[in-house]
């Protein structure tokens, strides 16, 4: 069990004996039916961002090193529905998928009785707030370590008021002491044992808040708040169900960075195929990929003569790789155009030939891509920019290309997942590369990425896990971009009049 011990300066553990838990233990209540939802399954089964909601949740336990077993309280009747979830995705910390009660009460106990007897962290939290983040979860198991009971809430933005049965207000509590609350809970296994054992003798015991129930029942225990995030939402209403998709499609994942050796030991003898890999970022990833050991084909209309966008160039250029190597284990489509202006005054031509490159090149390259990619378990990566969350003037075709592309890869992603195909999407701020330039001119350096940070971010998402993901390349604060090699006079009559650069 990996866990911080460091607590805060004040903190005074409430018994002499030092906390020792055997392990930590994450209980996920998935016992909703999604009746305000107007569904005709558990809401925790419905599928956001191509997942079933569950799966994210349990995807954050599984991912945190604090936790060391998982334990799901499923609705009656759909255990087998979460059975099927955890062993499609692998998920090894989960040990018990098991019916929960008809109230919460029953379900707590339930969970208890999974547990078992011994000194454990027991982290209660609800199936549908999937984007509970890894802080949360840290934070929440180290304050375990001078609390006995932990509550995670957020300050409230409204003003609250408390009503009489007449719907009159009868007091309006100060805001600033106010908080909402969210979960997980955590606990140490005798504090909420203690408390549901002294609630059994109360008739009118009714709990719908475990933290509650240590509050009533074992009066004078701290209960320690940790800070929670707004972006831990419970789907519960249907406009939750569009909120925590587009947070989903927001987020964005980073990739871990490798020592040199370690790149070495993944790439060498991978083939990587980059259509739009002549220069800028897409020659920047060739490089630097060559640089440990890669088999690398970059591709492009200037060098090849390969037009993304035709099925027959994409087909040859992968036939070529394939034939020079025997296998393909990345396929990257950096090509992409940007053409400025409005709408109503574009040509048919010009339009035509935005949405073939920047949309229909890469929906040909995953369909030409896919046998080769099955070989090897491979991956897809594209490009996006920050002009997919919103469409801007002057940039309608070009952001609403950009917009598609995300959600392609979060489609593909999910039905990829069968083949052990994975498909990423990069989203790149503003990059300094020569076709920028020659799209926008000449930028102060410092308001620029380098393309090399973006071919750097590249190649760390090609040999991570990840996949169906976003992953934002941000500049540094104060960090210049390097000015972009600019290409000869006969190259730059080559290229289109814009690229996609962030």
């Amino acid at each position: 069990m990996t866990q911080d011990h460091t607590t805060a300066p004040d903190a005074t553990p409430e018994t002499p004996a030092p906390w020792r838990p055997s392990r930590t233990v994450a209980v996920v209540l998935a016992g909703g039916t999604g009746t305000r939802l107007g569904l005709g399954i558990p809401k925790q089964l419905l599928k956001i961002a191509g997942k079933p909601i569950i799966e994210h949740t349990l995807a954050v336990f599984e991912a945190a090193p604090e936790i060391d077993e998982i334990i799901v309280l499923m609705a009656t009747g759909h255990v087998a529905d979460a059975q099927q979830i955890v062993d499609k995705a692998g998920f090894r910390k989960v040990s018990k998928v098991i019916e929960g009660g008809e109230t919460r009460n029953a379900t707590t106990r339930a969970a208890l009785d999974a547990v078992g007897e011994g000194d454990v962290n027991i982290l209660f939290h609800d199936a549908v707030r999937p984007l509970v983040s890894a802080r949360i979860v840290r934070e929440c198991v180290n304050a375990l370590w001078s609390y006995t009971a932990v509550d995670v809430a957020i300050p409230s933005a409204d003003t609250i008021i408390q009503v009489d049965e007449d719907e009159c207000i009868t007091d309006i509590p100060v805001r600033s002491r106010l908080r909402r609350g969210q979960t997980p809970q955590a606990f140490r296994s005798g504090t909420i044992r203690e408390a549901y054992r002294r609630a059994e003798g109360d008739p009118d015991f009714a709990a719908t808040d475990d933290c509650g129930v240590v509050l009533r029942y074992l009066p004078g225990t701290p209960i320690k708040v940790i800070d929670g995030s707004d972006e831990n939402i419970k789907v519960t209403h249907p406009v939750d169900v569009h909120l925590a998709d587009k947070l989903f499609q927001l987020a964005a994942a980073q990739a871990p960075r490798l020592s040199h050796r370690s790149y070495t030991e993944e790439l060498a003898g991978r083939t990587i195929v980059i259509f739009g890999g002549s220069y800028g970022i897409g020659h920047d990833l060739a490089e630097l990929a060559r640089g440990y050991g890669a088999q690398v084909f970059p591709f492009s209309r200037s060098s090849t003569g390969t037009h993304v966008e035709q099925t027959g160039d994409v087909e040859a250029a992968l036939k070529t790789a394939f034939e020079a190597t025997g296998r393909i284990d990345h396929v990257v489509v950096t090509a992409g155009i940007l053409e400025k202006g409005a709408l109503a005054e574009m040509d048919e031509e010009t339009m035509d030939r935005v949405l073939q490159v920047n949309f229909v090149g890469p929906v040909i390259a995953a369909r030409q891509s896919l046998p080769y990619l099955q070989q090897t378990k491979g991956q897809l990566l594209l490009y996006t920019s920050s002009s997919y969350t919103r469409g801007r003037a002057q940039y309608a075709l070009y952001s609403s290309t950009k917009a598609a592309l995300v959600n392609l890869t979060q489609a593909l992603s999910d039905e990829w997942a069968e083949y052990g195909v994975r498909v990423n999407c990069i989203n790149p701020e503003r990059t300094a590369t020569p076709m920028r330039t020659k799209a926008f001119g000449e930028e102060p350096e410092h308001t620029l990425l380098a393309a090399e940070a973006v071919a750097q971010s590249s190649l760390d998402v090609l040999i991570s896990d990840l996949t169906g993901q976003v992953i934002d390349v941000r500049r540094a604060p104060g960090e210049p971009a390097p000015v972009p090699a600019q290409p000869t006079a006969a190259e730059q009559d080559r290229l289109p009049s814009g690229v996609d650069a962030g």
